[in-house]
């Protein structure tokens, strides 16, 4: 009797991700892609399925575990191999054999467990002596963190720069241990001393959200260009087009609309749609254009990507915008689904507002943010006339565009969208 492994897939940027659900148990049968277990990285909650029908022989992992790409999670036995494998109906597809396990995935380490260092021991800025020694996704986290690698203090084997070793480095810098951080430490309240009080634990993606929001906030210097949008027309086209619509089973939205209004725009601004090079001597240009769109879920703010978005129509828009939302809502996404936006739309639709300064998404440089329609008068020359308004906001890297591009690209939009 065959057993094979369930491993766990590319979680992305994840270094490790923690199992918060155990959906089966040693001898339950199992279909095609039926969840063992759900993981949660950093932006999302991940159901892990089985390869192909079978029973569960036995379970790897416990929830609370931190898991690795390619670790095994689970063996099982195909349907095929399996007791009740005699009632399988004919013309059933086959059942693959399983993959043999990789010489790279059967060497990869255990997450490695820092412990915690006790009080007077936080890592203290330095410069130094000597070179760095530190992997390509150690200097991707201290780019991205800003951290200068010189600066903090190794505790690999043989004097090597660890991911640990960053994160704690900012850590203590964040918390105002390390020497000359230059980060006033906020004033600590005990808010029970003034009435009742209770702690609720921020989800995972929370957290990341937060940690990503305020990296982006301290490295890029923000500006945010306001501009109204006569919506009048886009409305109308929208209240026109319900009867397609519903011949099409497809719900069209602002959204839609604004999306492709933005592609014009950007394919119009290119620089709009680029980012800095890693030294900032240079403009990377994308030439593609995969918008993200923030959605709101019970676990958080999370940006599903539409990718190729201008090889689309606003149909297609539409239904693919409405699937990636139901997958965020749900916990669905996988990281593939958030990765590789090129600009960024956040609407607060019908939430309200007049106006908000949304968080540039780096290495992205610009994002726009939608606030709820407004009728207001408008003079057409002879009279007032009612007419729609989108406010907007259009929140930009002031290293890769500047105010004149920024107003142009604002204008340019304004006019899509009143078209």
């Amino acid at each position: 009797m065959s057993v094979a492994e369930v491993r766990l897939p590319d979680t992305g940027d994840s270094e490790s991700v923690e199992v918060i659900e155990l959906c089966a148990g040693v001898g339950d049968r199992l279909q095609e892609n039926e969840a063992v277990v759900v993981v949660e990285t950093d932006k999302a909650t991940l159901e892990v399925g089985v390869p192909s029908d079978g029973v569960v022989s036995e379970l790897k992992v416990h929830v609370g575990d931190q898991v690795v790409s390619g670790q095994v999670i689970a063996l099982y036995e195909p349907e095929a191999e399996a007791p009740e494998a005699v009632d399988q109906q004919e013309g059933e597809r086959p059942v693959e054999k399983a993959e043999a396990p990789s010489a790279a995935s059967q060497t990869k380490p255990a997450p490695r467990v820092v412990p915690t260092s006790p009080v007077g021991s936080a890592p203290q800025a330095r410069e130094h002596s000597g070179p760095v020694y530190a992997g390509p996704a150690v200097r991707k986290l201290a780019r991205e963190l800003g951290v200068d690698l010189g600066k903090v203090v190794p505790t690999g084997a043989r004097g090597r720069t660890l991911k640990d070793d960053v994160t704690a480095y900012v850590r203590a810098r964040m918390t105002g241990e390390v020497t000359g951080s230059g980060l006033p430490e906020l004033p600590k309240v005990d808010f029970a001393a003034f009435g009742p009080t209770k702690e609720i634990e921020r989800s995972r993606i929370r957290r990341s959200s937060a940690r990503n929001l305020h990296r982006s906030w301290v490295n890029i210097p923000h500006v945010t260009q306001f501009d109204d949008a006569d919506a009048t027309a886009l409305m109308r086209a929208l209240s026109e087009a319900r009867e397609e619509g519903a011949r099409r089973q497809v719900k069209l939205t602002p959204l839609a609309l604004i999306m492709r209004a933005c592609i014009a725009t950007l394919k119009a601004h290119p620089r709009v749609n680029a980012s800095l090079n890693e030294a900032m001597t240079h403009w990377i240009y994308k030439e593609y254009w995969h918008i993200g769109f923030a959605v709101d879920t019970d676990d958080g703010l999370l940006v599903p990507v539409v990718r190729d978005a201008d090889q689309k129509d606003v149909w297609a828009l539409a239904e693919e915008i409405s699937v990636l939302a139901e997958k965020a809502r749900s916990g669905k996404l996988a990281p593939s689904d958030m990765q590789g936006g090129t600009f960024t739309i956040s609407s607060l639709g019908r939430i309200g507002g007049t106006g908000f300064t949304p968080v540039v998404n780096g290495p992205q440089a610009a994002i726009l943010g939608v606030s709820r329609l407004t009728t207001k008068p408008h003079w057409n020359g002879e009279s007032f006339e009612p007419r729609e308004f989108m406010p907007m906001g259009l929140s930009y890297d002031h290293r890769v565009i500047d105010g004149a591009e920024a107003g142009r690209f604002m204008t340019h939009l304004c006019e899509e969208i009143a078209n």
